[in-house]
């Protein structure tokens, strides 16, 4: 009679994992990317809106991966690589391949599919059935894999969609036909950024932007809600990395130190990449820089361990690392906003906010790594993951259920 009993309820459990996962197959999953929204931004300027979203679901603060910029980080929380792995290891840096500089800006370097490795989400769910739309998220208007999200828009064409227009363009998507819908969105607004470069992350423009993107988020929550099926709609938003102040007077000028027929390439900033394959030559910038007060350099593969960082392919010979607010660079760009520092620092961090079937509500959770993102996207999704760095359990305190 036991061994009954306990066949029973192995059957029971077996039954209810089954529901929840069809259940989880049939519910929509939002994604949403605030460009350089700093964690704490909602409570320096008020976000009535997102705080709305936390007392009817989740809110918490999100480590991202080092360096803190904008598409090493979009690019894994897509992924659940760290930069170092999935290849885009700065906005720029040296192709050591292919002897050329890749940057975010050249449309050359940044279509090219042989930068962006892993599995994005939107790949993920296509290959099992789920059909997925993106609207300028980093990576899916580039043919990685030989495709695209079934629905996407190209960053490049213009007009460009404006903020109103991508929220109108997501729900167009959801009220497809069924059988034509996208259960997974991944959408993207290149604000608060901006202004905090531009203005800096205390400034009257930064908060003008930050209630602007809170009032939107209030909007795309309001025409969730009118949809049939608003129940199975889980919404995560999300940022990249936070902001910090800088200035003329913390920069520190590679040309005051290095001779230049000492390295071959310098590349990127917070860190800054130098590429000398002369081990005389390596030697000579490790004692120019030795004693310099800001910042720090490091050989290829011995950064410390919790940066998850210098051991790939077009990684540096040579990474310099600055203190926060400090750069190393040849010339200042003019903007008292930066961002790229080490993810422990608190102005580095973002915003976290989820509301739907699968989160708890009014719970405010501990700080995490965001490539926890990718396992949590693919869970929501009823999916399974690809090979990927990001531990789910680290959200466990979140969901509504249980994880198995």
């Amino acid at each position: 009679m036991k061994a009954i009993k306990m066949l029973f309820v192995l059957l029971l459990m077996a039954g209810m994992a089954l529901s929840v996962n069809a259940q989880s197959r049939d519910n929509y999953t939002i994604i949403v990317s605030m460009d350089g929204f700093r964690w704490d931004y909602p409570r320096l300027y008020q976000a009535p809106n997102l705080e709305r979203i936390a007392q009817r679901g989740v809110k918490a603060v999100m480590r991202p991966s080092y360096p803190a910029s904008t598409f090493p980080n979009h690019y894994t929380l897509i992924t659940g690589l760290v930069p170092d792995h999935h290849g885009i290891i700065n906005n720029s840096f040296w192709d050591t391949t292919n002897n050329r500089a890749y940057s975010m800006g050249d449309s050359i370097t940044r279509n090219d599919t042989e930068y962006y490795g892993g599995e994005p989400i939107w790949i993920t769910a296509q290959k099992q059935g789920v059909k997925a739309g993106s609207v300028y998220w980093v990576g899916s208007d580039i043919n990685i894999m030989d495709t695209h999200p079934d629905y996407y828009k190209v960053w490049s064409d213009v007009p460009r969609l404006g903020y109103a227009q991508r929220i109108d363009t997501t729900i167009e998507w959801l009220n497809k036909p069924e059988a034509e819908r996208p259960h997974l969105i991944t959408l993207y607004f290149d604000e608060p950024d901006a202004a905090g470069h531009h203005y800096g992350p205390l400034s009257l423009q930064t908060g003008m932007a930050v209630h602007a993107m809170d009032s939107l988020m209030g909007v795309l929550v309001k025409k969730i809600d009118n949809l049939p099926f608003a129940d199975k709609v889980n919404l995560v938003i999300v940022a990249d990395h936070g902001m910090t102040e800088v200035s003329q007077d913390r920069l520190i000028k590679p040309q005051d130190y290095l001779k230049p027929t000492w390295y071959d390439h310098i590349e990127g900033t917070n860190p800054t990449s130098i590429y000398v394959s002369d081990k005389a030559k390596q030697d000579s910038i490790c004692n120019a820089l030795a004693n310099i007060e800001h910042i720090k350099v490091y050989r290829k593969g011995q950064l410390p361990a919790d940066l998850n960082y210098g051991t790939n392919k077009n990684a540096g010979d040579l990474i310099v690392v600055p203190e926060i607010g400090w750069q190393f660079s040849f010339k200042h760009k003019g903007v008292p906003g930066a961002h790229g520092y080490e993810p422990s620092e608190p102005d580095m961090q973002a915003i976290f906010y989820a509301t739907g079937p699968a989160f708890k509500k009014n719970v405010q959770g501990a700080i995490f790594d965001n490539t926890a993102i990718y396992p949590l996207l693919a869970y929501l999704l009823g999916i399974k993951p690809a090979p990927n760095d990001g531990d789910i359990n680290q959200l466990q305190y979140i969901l509504a259920a249980p994880l198995r």
